[in-house]
This record gives C-alpha cells, structure tokens and sequence, in this order.
C-alpha cells in the first residue's frame, strides 16, 4: 500500500503570484517520495540501500526559498519543451515564433518562467497526486492553450511519472523530470563510483552551444556506447570527458521499454529508468560548481549527481528527420516513465 500525505511546505512572494505551495508524501515499504506543487518538482526521494537503510538520494532544497530563487532545475517538470530550441526559433503552420533566450543563444527547458517556476492543482489519488495547470494562449511565446496532466504515483520500488497534455492550437511540447540523482546520497561529492547503462545504439553529436548538428551517430566504438555498464569515474578519464550532456536516441517505440541503469555498488543502490519516449538525456551535472547550498546546507559540487531525462530528442522542432515534437487540436500527447528503485 501507498500512503499519501499532505502538508503545506511554503507560500509563494507576492513578486511571484503569491499562493501557497503544498508538499505530497508518497510513501511505500521500500521508497518515500516528497513533491511539491511549485513545478510538480521532487524535492526527496528516500530509497533503501542493501543494508536497510533509507538514503535522499536527489538534490534539492530543504526550504521553499532554495526553489524560489536561481537553481539548476532541481526535481521540476520543465516545459513546454524541455531541453533546447536553437535560437529560440521556430515555425508552425507558416508562422514563425520566438522565445526568450536564456541559455546562450538558446531557448533552455521552456523559457524565462516555464513550468518549473509556476504553481500546479492538485488532486490527491489513492497512491499519488495528479497536478494540473493551463498554460494560456502565448505563454513564453508559444501558440496555444495548452492544458497539462502530470501524475505521480508509487507502487513499491516504483514510481512512476505520467505527462498527458491537450491544446487548442499546434504547439511543440517535450515534457520531463530534471531531478539530480546521487544513489550514494544526495550531498556526497560525486557520482564517479556509480554505474550507468543506455540502452542506445546512437546518440546526436551537438555543436558548441548543446545543439544537435542533425547527425545521428553510432554509439558504437565511442565513449557514448554504454551499452554495457561502464563505471562513471573510470569512463570519462579513459575518454577524457569533461562529462556527458547528450541526447541518446532510443528505440522508437510506443510502448515501455528499459533504456538505462544506475547503480552504485557500495550501497547496493540501484535504478532503472522505463519509458514510452523516444530519447533520454544523459546529463552529469557538470555546470554544479560548489555555489549553490543544498540540503543540510551541503554545497553542490561538479559531478556530484546524475540527469536521465526522458524525453523527445533536443531541437526536435527544427529538424524533420527527428521525431515529431508536435501536437496538434483534437490529439492527445501522453508518455509515462517509471523509475524503479531497489537495492542488491
């Protein structure tokens, strides 16, 4: 059985809208999950290592205020269109549409206030929280009222994320997880002693500014084949990589599939990531630097967690031969990942 509880975590500045920001355990045998209403974010997420013990192992803040101000989209669902849309440009139905640059040239998880940033609904399920919100016609630059579903529920080891979304006019939409994991616990140094695995046989080489050239590469005789478990710490001095912030192209399939695993063989710690989407971003925090405090004021070093985000391939909207990032009136967008926890 799933227990869920609510409580109140904060209230939102007036500069922001105000409002009041609720926090929703999701509680199982073997993983508790807490996420709030400000951009569905996942604030912890308690799993058991071999020894019995539950660890946080996600990054984030103890206080609203830690989210409220600049952070790396600690735990948010990001959108409209997660990832980056080269120069912020885009065409739909013949017109051209524009979107604030916040990532160099680049239009970064959605714009200036995206969905990370703004309050959502809730409704409290038997074992989860379901959140709304309507994103108007225009906001951030994109066409469209668009009105978005994103589930949370826990069963077991399991948890699993829904995304449904409905518009009244043609809108690109990529939604996903940003949440930072650190299997050995969030706050310690760095992820080099874990172990990762992508079920992908290619991946988009990106130009300077993280947007794919186009080109969908082999994996194979690359630093990005992890087809098989390589060691995190090990791999990235063997290919001196400064780390990894790619997309890696998956099996095009509409149906659940494995596509990665973490493991960190110390704690026994391990996840497996399931998905209906057709890319995964394998992004090992790199831009952390020390300067944000997190949880139990523990500074947040580079390298000290792991992304795998789930989700359409970045750009998609400007490249045709990638998968189609539009949804159009009268059609449903609906993807689910699980992320399945257990410890061996």
């Amino acid at each position: 059985m799933t227990e869920v509880k609510r409580e109140v975590f904060g209230q939102m500045p007036q500069e922001e809208g105000g409002g009041v920001v609720e926090k929703f355990v999701l509680k199982s045998d073997s993983v508790k999950v807490e996420i709030l209403s400000l951009g569905c974010i996942i604030a912890a997420l308690e799993t058991k290592g071999r020894d019995g013990e539950f660890s946080d192992v996600v990054l984030g803040f103890d206080t609203l205020e830690g989210y409220t101000r600049k952070h790396p989209f600690f735990g948010a669902v990001v959108g409209r269109v997660a990832n980056r849309i080269a120069k912020g440009r885009f065409t739909v139905e013949g017109k051209e549409y524009q979107l604030f640059l916040n990532n160099g040239p680049n239009s970064l998880h959605g714009g200036a206030r995206g969905f990370d940033k703004v309050l959502w609904s809730p409704q409290v399920l038997p074992n989860g929280i379901c959140f709304f919100r309507l994103s108007p016609d225009g906001e951030e630059g994109y066409p469209g009222d668009l009105k978005v579903w994103v589930t949370y529920t826990l069963s077991g080891g399991e948890l699993a994320i829904n995304y449904r979304a409905q518009t009244s006019k043609t809108t690109p939409i990529n939604l996903t997880n940003h949440a930072y994991f650190n299997l050995a616990g969030q706050g310690s140094r760095d992820i080099y002693d874990h172990e990762i695995s992508i079920e992908a046989d290619s991946y988009l080489p990106v130009d300077d500014t993280k947007i794919p050239t186009g080109e969908v590469a082999a994996v194979q005789g690359t630093s990005f084949d992890l087809r098989q478990p390589v060691e995190l710490g090990k791999h990235l001095q063997k290919f001196h990589l400064d780390g990894f912030d790619h997309n890696f192209c998956l099996q095009q399939a509409q149906a659940r599939r494995l596509v990665a695993r973490a493991r960190h063989p110390p704690t026994g710690r391990a996840m497996e990531v399931h998905t209906t989407q057709p890319g995964i971003q394998f992004y090992t925090g790199n831009n952390l630097d020390g300067s944000l405090k997190g949880k139990g004021a523990v500074a947040y070093l580079k390298h000290s967690a792991f992304c795998l985000e789930t989700q359409n391939w970045p750009d998609a909207i400007n490249k045709p031969h990638f998968p189609n990032a539009l949804l159009r009136p009268g059609e449903e967008y609906n993807h689910t990942t699980w992320l399945v926890f257990n410890a061996a």
